[in-house]
């Protein structure tokens, strides 16, 4: 008897595990590289020129950000 209690306990969370996995399809893991460059500042299309903190890197400013990297270069992430 406490066997099947304890299955019916367990069924609706079983359920809401599998309705959370099935949200997860065409989500992909990006891994962040472990460098950082000497940027000055970025800039997005998000918050027109205005002159953002720096990142170390594209993977942490996001994507269509510009790093102003110190001696002038600019890299944009893609």
């Amino acid at each position: 008897m406490a066997t099947c209690r304890f299955h019916i306990a367990c069924a609706p969370l079983l359920v809401c595990v599998m309705l959370l996995g099935k949200n997860q399809e065409g989500m992909e893991a990006v891994a962040c590289h472990q460098y950082c460059l000497e940027v000055d500042y970025i800039t997005c299309p998000s918050s027109g020129s205005e002159k953002l903190p720096a990142r170390c890197n594209c993977c942490m400013a996001g994507k269509g950000c510009t790093l102003h990297l110190s001696g002038g270069i600019n890299q944009t992430c893609n």
